[in-house]
């Protein structure tokens, strides 16, 4: 099975995708919609678009449109579903956006396989943390627990600690398996867990493997720049390069998995290659988590600037406090993640020093989140 569609694949984990498989030897057809979101106002210029132009099939479209569906699966063995609208925040306004490109479009494939002739054989689906929404604790009574979301009122008093649903009290972080509860926090979470069980239940009922990637926060050389809602170092990045403050959410403790973009390509390629990680759900991460704060100091030290850390105490609604993958299940399908984060945000750091400085969209992201009162 060579030829491969990896839908969202002019993004930054899709391009990176493709070029690693075109290297494999697969034929690659790539389905995007070059979003100006991602790409700015010129997406046929954009470093992540011309990475892959002219080297394999590419189709602009999208996946909510049954036409282009069609088109992009012409001869498709594989299928490597990325293309979806992220981030946590802005999902929490653009709800029916959210819903039609997650959903829908997951949706339109799935019809046309059930109604349509096809030569598809595995699907791979790009999942993600936030389905856990706050992930895996231990409360000192009660034993592991699965909190629900963090109460408006404790945050508004600069409680922004993770509490017992049962007791109340503080817990303790744990590792998040692939068994933990599932619940989401945002609507981009509750996207991604609809998108990942409609394909299991789908594919199953087609007989066609399922294999989901519940993707950690993902950056690397290529991450868009110019994307106020998604992926903090870039965020952070943007700020410095622009000589503007960085304001912190919360108290600055709340922290994430960052996994680079070499280890979840590999990841991926895992999920295509092995038959045992077909139906299963697999964490990609580090397994280890790292706070904002940390994230933040380490920028500013490593683009040598004087630009001033805040911490605000603001926060928004829908945001999780911590999450970090545990990786067991993954590494039996061979998995091992090989760049740690003080060697990935150095590399990142030395891409950016290359790049031209991007207009900063943060303070727009902000006020839009103002506006609609998802920012506290």
């Amino acid at each position: 099975m060579n030829n491969i569609l990896i839908t969202g694949g002019a993004g930054f984990i899709g391009s990176n995708l493709a070029l690693n498989l075109l290297e494999r030897g697969y034929n690659v057809t790539v389905l995007d919609n070059l979003s100006p979101q991602i790409h700015g106002n010129n997406p046929e210029l954009s470093p992540l678009y011309c990475n892959i132009k002219g080297k394999l099939n590419f189709i602009r479209g999208s996946v909510t449109n049954r036409s282009d569906w069609q088109r992009a699966l012409v001869n498709i063995e594989i299928i490597v579903h990325l293309a979806a609208e992220t981030g946590t925040g802005q999902s929490m306004y653009e709800v029916a956006k959210y819903t039609e490109v997650n959903i829908q479009g997951t949706a339109l494939l799935f019809d046309i396989l059930a109604n349509e002739q096809h030569r598809v054989k595995k699907i791979v689906v790009a999942s993600s943390r936030a389905i856990y929404g706050e992930g895996k604790y231990k409360c000192s009574d009660h034993g592991i627990v699965f909190p629900i979301s963090r109460r408006n009122e404790d945050m508004a008093m600069g409680d922004f600690n993770v509490k017992c649903p049962f007791c109340g009290v503080n817990v303790e972080l744990l590792a998040t398996t692939e068994d933990s509860k599932i619940h989401p926090t945002s609507i981009y979470g509750f996207t991604k867990q609809a998108q990942e069980e409609m394909s299991m239940i789908a594919g199953r009922s087609l007989q066609l493997p399922i294999v989901s990637f519940r993707y950690q926060n993902v950056y690397g050389p290529g991450q868009s720049l110019s994307n106020p809602y998604t992926g903090i170092l870039s965020i952070f990045s943007t700020r410095i390069m622009n000589g503007n403050e960085i304001a912190i959410f919360e108290d600055g403790k709340e922290s994430r998995d960052f996994v680079y973009i070499d280890d979840v390509v590999d990841a991926t390629i895992l999920g295509i290659e092995k038959e045992e990680a077909n139906f299963e759900s697999f964490n990609v991460g580090t397994g280890e988590h790292t706070d904002v704060v940390t994230v933040a100091k380490t920028l500013i030290s490593k683009y040598n600037s004087s630009v001033e850390l805040k911490i605000t105490g603001n926060y928004r609604l829908g945001d999780i406090r911590d999450n970090y993958a545990d990786l067991s299940k993954i590494k039996k399908l061979g998995f091992e993640p090989k760049i740690c984060f003080k060697e990935g945000i150095s590399r990142f750091v030395d891409w950016v020093n290359h790049q031209s400085i991007t207009e900063d969209k943060y303070a727009l992201s902000i006020e839009e989140m103002k506006k609609k009162g998802l920012y506290k």
